[in-house]
Order: structure tokens, then sequence, then C-alpha cells
């Protein structure tokens, strides 16, 4: 008898959720974040965080594939914000600051486009401004989009569509 059958019964056993889990979570993680490597870094992270919870207490579980899946889509959410928050520590509106190396015409140019993309943002309804800028901004999937607000897939694509629409033809104006 292995470490693991003579833990209590319904006590997780670390080393073989690992085992059964991991392949799981990382190919559901991968495809939702920019590189394998992150996933693997946030599948880890996970199985640490399990681990500290079950050094102060046993950890029951009594559906583990669930509650693996709300931590990856918990842990990636944290993620999301905080990526999120360090872009707009980072961002400077384009009238605080002069574009380096860019001449004057340039730096229109690009005053303008900017200009029209915040038009045709405004143009969008707030639903669809909101779908556009958790995929865009936030990196979230269309099914996550359609938990987080409650309309299905298909219901995000068409306002991803829309949104992409009006995008496309702010750029073309110029």
């Amino acid at each position: 008898m292995d470490d693991c059958q003579a833990a209590v019964a319904e006590t997780v056993c670390l080393e073989a959720l690992y085992r059964d889990q991991s392949p799981r979570l990382l190919r559901s993680i991968a495809r939702r974040t920019s590189s394998r490597e992150e996933a693997h870094d946030l599948v880890h992270e996970i199985f640490l965080r399990i681990a500290r919870i079950g050094a102060s207490r046993p950890l029951k579980l009594d559906k583990p594939e669930a509650y693996l899946s709300r931590m990856a889509t918990n842990l990636l959410r944290d993620v999301a914000r905080t990526a999120s928050r360090h872009q707009s520590d980072r961002h400077v509106t384009v009238d605080e600051q002069s574009l380096a190396g860019a001449g004057q015409q340039k730096h229109l140019e690009a005053r303008d486009m900017l200009r029209r993309m915040e038009t045709a943002m405004l143009k969008l309804r707030p639903i669809t401004r909101e779908i556009f800028m958790a995929h865009r901004l936030d990196g979230l999937s269309y099914a996550e989009i359609a938990d987080r607000t409650g309309l299905s897939v298909k219901g995000v694509e068409k306002h991803m569509s829309k949104a992409i629409a009006q995008v496309a033809r702010a750029r073309r104006r110029g």
C-alpha cells in the first residue's frame, strides 16, 4: 500500500491528482494563454496552491476536475487583471507624450487615428464595447465572456463581429 492509498478516504493525494489532471489542465490553460511556458507555470501554481491548502488541513474534494477547472479560471482572471493593471499604469495619452523620432505629420496622423478609434468605440453599444475590450484587452475567450455576460457564445461572436467591423471602418477612413 503506497502513501496515497494509506491517506484517509476521500483525502486528495497531490501526486496522483497532479499525474491525472495536469495534462488536461495544461491543454485547457494553453488554449487561453499566450505561451505554453506560461500555461506550465500556471498549472504548477495551481498545484502549489493546493499543496499549501493541504499543508494546513486535509483537502477533501468530491469533484477534483471541477475544483481544478475553477481554480484555473480564477487564476487566469487574476493574471488578466494584473496584466491589465500593469498596462493601464504604463498608459500615456497621445496628448501627453510626443512621438519619439516622428515628424509632425506622423504625430498628427497617429493622433487622428487614435481619435477615430475612440470615436468608433464610443459608437458601439455598451455591451458590444465591453465584449470587445474583454476579448482584445483582457484576453478572455468567447466562452468566458459568454459566462460573464450571460450571453451565448454565438451572441458574443455577433457582438465581436460588429465591433471588428466598426474598428475596420474607422481605420479605412484614414
